[in-house]
């Protein structure tokens, strides 16, 4: 197979026209002449951090839709589906993944349970880890989260990284918020990567410490704004990843459009390439093609350097993707789950009014972090209620692997108006999570999601709809482009009920997400994520 055009060499970072050979899955020869085509031939986009069950698909049809858009493999972090169902989830992943040519590389999750101030369905000790790292295809130890224990020189957590660089596997990061000092002390550990910077003056210190920057730009954290300008001041520093990444925006487009927004920023073409690719295969290590002599074949063609439209995705040799469609068939799957919850009734949902004055999570669009805020409520029948136009609304986590009581606190900014919406994807538990503006649409969103044993649901008076997630309560073993459909549906019906999130059902699932500060909610209670500690719902009384 012989293809023209110009040819895009991100090693000696040169574009030449000529010819590209492909034989036996591999680039067998380049040859610099003259050529009538004008189509850009470069290496496979690579997602250099990515938790594809937050696709809600299985990763064969992840694979389907990422080829689309000139994707040939992903650096994945297997962490949601282990927290439910630990070393077999896992190893469902890696099954999966290896029925597709798609070039998955997964890590061994380093945080399963992710603290111990909630309920996971699993658990990972280091002895599992070092089996795990021992896989056929598990490649790094996927990011540390619990960064205080790698601070405060936890045991077990010093144990995974001990274990990792002993089998000589790169380790990933995970550092919210955090520079200085603690940030010297946590590169330090031989931790080489972060995507949680959501500020230039923060990933400007990990970068001075030794650490590479992951843009991250998926469907709920948006940090790209923020971290551009590092692209050309430390290009060999710098990757993209997508971390989180919903299956109607995935149907959209994947890092292409990522390269196409840095380019419009002006950023070199070259070095918004080396992120793409370049760097990501180099730092791991992978054997993935950077188009040169004798690299297996594996690279798209593009209509031009600036839009980065896909016509063409080859694995290997072989033709994944053409022009919007996708080669990759569906592969038959056998759902693995660990559900084990009892409906609930709305008079389980209630606050007791010990005082008018409750702390409130203040969610933000496109930021896992969230703010502590003061309310003042009004009460009923001894219960504090909901205030929709002050838009404060009730949260509620629901323990999905053993009957107890609900965890229930306030939240803002979701916006609703009426109705209810619910999730068992809740990182990193993924216990049932739901937020709505009455006990009754929330109790009915929760139980939707019991009788499907996992999924996003909405609930609005007479108004239901639950997409159905069997696989972990996190994805789906049906058709992607089904799914995609179906959430884009669920999607706009949270929106018509008054949400101006970009995506509220990802702002919710990471409202359980303990590690990122600075207020959060577990199956267990509120938690404040600065202090790392539970806390109660009621502002503390000064005197």
């Amino acid at each position: 197979m012989e293809i023209a055009g110009n040819i895009v060499d991100v090693v000696s970072k040169t574009i030449r026209k000529g010819v590209v050979t492909v034989e036996g899955g591999r680039i067998a020869s380049i040859q610099y002449r003259e050529v009538s085509e004008d189509q850009y031939i470069m290496p496979g986009f690579i997602d250099a951090h990515v938790h594809i069950e937050s696709s809600m698909v299985v990763p064969s049809e992840f694979a389907r839709l990422a080829v689309l858009h000139g994707s040939v493999a992903t650096i994945s972090d297997p962490h949601e589906i282990g927290n439910v169902l630990g070393k077999e989830g896992v190893r469902f992943m890696i099954d999966n993944g290896n029925k597709v040519p798609f070039k998955f590389y997964f890590g061994a999750p380093s945080c399963v349970p992710a603290t111990k101030f909630e309920t996971a369905g699993a658990e990972i000790g280091p002895e599992d880890i070092r089996e795990i790292l021992g896989w056929e295809g598990v490649n790094y130890l996927a990011e540390m989260m619990n960064f205080p224990g790698v601070l405060n020189k936890d045991p077990e957590v010093m144990e995974k990284l001990a274990i990792a660089k002993e089998m000589g596997k790169m380790i990933d990061g995970h550092l919210p918020g955090i520079k200085g000092e603690m940030a010297k002390n946590y590169a330090a550990e031989g931790i080489t990567t972060d995507h949680e910077s959501f500020e230039y003056d923060e990933a400007l210190d990990k970068i001075n410490y030794g650490m590479k920057i992951l843009i991250r730009e998926g469907s709920a954290a948006k940090n790209f704004e923020a971290l551009w300008p590092l692209i050309d001041e430390y290009p060999d520093r710098m990757m993209f990843c997508s971390d989180d990444k919903h299956p109607n925006d995935l149907l959209v487009g994947h890092i292409n459009e990522l390269a196409r927004r840095a380019v419009a920023k002006g950023c070199d073409v070259m070095n918004v390439l080396r992120m793409c690719s370049y760097n990501v295969v180099k730092h791991y290590n992978m054997n993935v093609g950077l188009l040169q002599e004798g690299d297996p074949a594996d690279f798209c063609i593009v209509k031009d350097l600036k839009d980065f439209e896909v016509t063409h995705t080859y694995i290997e040799g072989e033709l994944m993707a053409e022009n919007g469609t996708s080669y990759i068939q569906s592969v038959p799957v056998t759902p693995i789950n660990h559900f084990n919850c009892d409906k609930i009734s709305a008079d389980r949902l209630g606050i007791t009014a010990d005082t008018d004055q409750v702390k409130v999570i203040r969610v933000d669009d496109g930021q896992l972090i969230t703010k502590k805020e003061i309310r003042s409520l009004q009460a009923k029948n001894g219960y504090l209620q909901t205030d929709v136009e002050q838009d404060v609304l009730k949260l509620v986590v629901v323990n999905r692997y053993q009957p107890s009581e609900p965890a229930r606190c306030f939240v803002t900014n979701f916006g609703l108006k009426s109705g209810a919406i619910a999730s068992s994807v809740a990182h990193d538990s993924h216990n049932i999570i739901a937020v709505g503006t009455n006990d009754e649409d929330l109790a009915e969103a929760i139980n939707l999601l019991v009788e499907s044993e996992g999924g996003v649901s909405l609930a609005n008076g007479e108004e239901k709809m639950c997409v159905a997630l069997p696989v972990a309560g996190l994805m789906s073993h049906t058709d992607a482009y089904e799914i995609a459909a179906e959430y884009t549906e669920i999607d706009q019906k949270a929106r018509a009920l008054g949400s101006s999130l970009g995506a509220p059902y990802m702002t919710l699932s990471f409202c359980a997400l303990l590690v990122i500060p600075e207020l959060k909610l577990s199956d267990l209670g509120l938690f404040d994520g600065v202090r790392f500690e539970f806390t109660s719902n009621y502002a503390e009384v000064k005197v």
